[in-house]
């Protein structure tokens, strides 16, 4: 399952710098007509980030509790 986090972990680093990118080539195209959509970039930035972050969580704790169900199950196997 490492390689999953690995693939979320590139998401969110190619979700930011592709946002970053955008913010300074809306600047230097539009001006200071620009700062909507900036504003719209940034807050696209951040609801990237919250679901990458979400997406790990969830899979972090859909491990942890398999981990404790197979802890469980050789545990009754040994009794």
């Amino acid at each position: 399952m490492a390689r999953s986090t690995d693939r979320l972990r590139a998401l969110a680093i190619a979700s930011q710098a592709t946002g970053f990118v955008l913010i300074i080539a809306l600047e230097t195209w539009l001006g200071d007509a620009a700062r909507p959509w900036q504003g719209a970039t940034l807050a696209g930035m951040l609801v990237a980030a919250i679901w990458i972050a979400l997406v790990r969580l969830y899979r972090r704790n859909r491990q942890r509790k398999a981990a404790v169900e197979e802890a469980r199950a050789s545990e009754h196997e040994d009794v």
